[in-house]
Formats: C-alpha cells, structure tokens, sequence
C-alpha cells in the first residue's frame, strides 16, 4: 500500500478511468460493473468526526449508530476534541455509547488535543503508514482505519482482507470456496490502484445485487443443521397437504 492523498473528495466510486481500468484488468468484474453501473458512496471529510463515529458504530446496527450520533451532536454541538473532553464521562455514556467507548472516545480525543497524533499529517503518509498511525489509538484496528482511508481520506487503494463482506463477495465472483491469502493479494494486484472502488462491486455482490450468483464457501455445522431443519419441515407440510388434498 503506497498510495498518499492529498486531494480533497465529496464522494468515491464516480471515477471513469477507475472503471474503465477495472473493466479491462478484470473481464469477470467488468460484467458486474456493467450490470450494477456507476456507483458513488458520500465521504465524512471530517476526519476526527469519522474516526468518532466508526468507533461508536462498532458491533451495533447502523440505525442504532446513526441515533447515538444526533445525541452526541445534540450534547455537544460540533464535534471536536475539545467539546468531547468537556462533558463528562456519564453525560456521554448517557445516550446509549458503552463505558470501554467512552473511553475510546475520550482518550482518542485527548491525544488529537494534545497533537500526539496529527489528523492533518495523515494526508501525506502513504496506506501503511495512515493504518499504523490511526492503529496507535485504542478501539481503531486495522479495518476500521482501511474504512476510515476509503471514507473519510478517500484513498483509492483499500482493500480489505479483514473485511467478511470482500471475502464474500470475491468467493462468489470467483467461485472460491475460501479466500487464501495467496488469493486475495492476487485480487489486490490486479485491482490495484483501484482497489477501493473495486470494493464497492465485492460489497455489491456480497449483498445480492447480481442474481444467480451464490457463495461458494463450505456450509458450517450449524448451516447444515439449519438447512435440515427446513428441509424436515417443508417435506411434512408438503406430506399434510397431500394428505388433505388427496394428492
């Protein structure tokens, strides 16, 4: 990952020449692209704001993450490091964000405060260098800051192998039943430098938007036992029906 930004972006996703790049490295892709079209996903440019909110979005719906957030803006107005460090722990906890991300929050903000760690210095550095900076700050792993490059900084070349939906959506346009990581740096080759806007058709496809493609992947134990259980049910009603019928 070597890609710097500079650039300010409103959105990602509308780039032709990504497109049209894409469509010629990868025929299989290219169908996609042309089947679902242009797509374009908004950014947060604000950066401090970003980072907040992807931690408050952590292992919640984003309903649920999108009410927390107007609390927050309600409490605190603008969202900056100091109006977070002037309200207190409980009156932050009080609107719905658990104790261990208030103190994410709290002690992200403090050090973005105290310019231990420089946002605006972020821009320059190149992929690997943004996650090892962004990683320093406790509740941000590696996804979380690639989805804070693709979203906020709005860099061109993330793909993410800590990413379920990727994996899912690349077994299913590949017909693999798991992605190695052979595999996937394969994938992240070929789709380099647009990396990111090849994750919007994974992400796509991943959520059903091609009809007939299907996951390749091994079923789990409990899949298998679910699929029974369906199957043991549809063959009694079926077995009712034809005895009510006389069929």
């Amino acid at each position: 990952m070597k890609q710097k930004q500079t650039e300010q972006r409103a959105s990602i996703g509308l780039d032709k020449e990504a497109l049209r790049y894409l469509k010629e490295k990868d025929e299989v892709l290219g169908k996609v692209i042309e089947e679902v079209g242009p797509l374009e996903r908004s950014l947060q440019p604000d950066l401090f704001s970003a980072l907040l909110n992807s931690i408050i979005g952590q292992q919640i719906s984003m309903k649920a993450q999108a009410t927390i957030w107007s609390r927050l803006t309600d409490i605190v107005g603008e969202v900056t490091p100091e109006n977070i460090l002037s309200h207190s722990d409980e009156e932050i906890q009080s609107i719905g964000i658990s104790f261990r991300k208030v103190s994410y929050i709290k002690e992200a903000s403090r050090r973005i405060r105290d310019r231990e760690i420089d946002l605006h210095a972020l821009e320059t550095m190149t992929d690997t260098e943004v996650i090892r900076e962004l990683s320093r700050i406790k509740g941000v792993g590696v996804w979380t800051a690639e989805m804070l490059m693709i979203f906020s900084m709005g860099r061109q070349d993330i793909l993410s192998w800590d990413d379920l939906a990727i994996h899912r959506g690349l077994r299913m346009l590949y017909h693999h039943r798991r992605i190695t990581e052979k595999l996937f740096k394969k994938y992240q080759r070929r789709y380099s430098p647009y990396g990111s806007i090849a994750s919007l058709y994974l992400w796509e496809i991943a959520g059903g938007a091609i009809r007939g493609m299907k996951d390749y992947a091994p079923l789990t134990e409990a899949e298998k036992k679910r699929r029974a259980r369906n199957r043991r049910k549809a063959e009694a009603e079926r077995s009712r029906e034809e005895h009510r019928t006389g069929f």
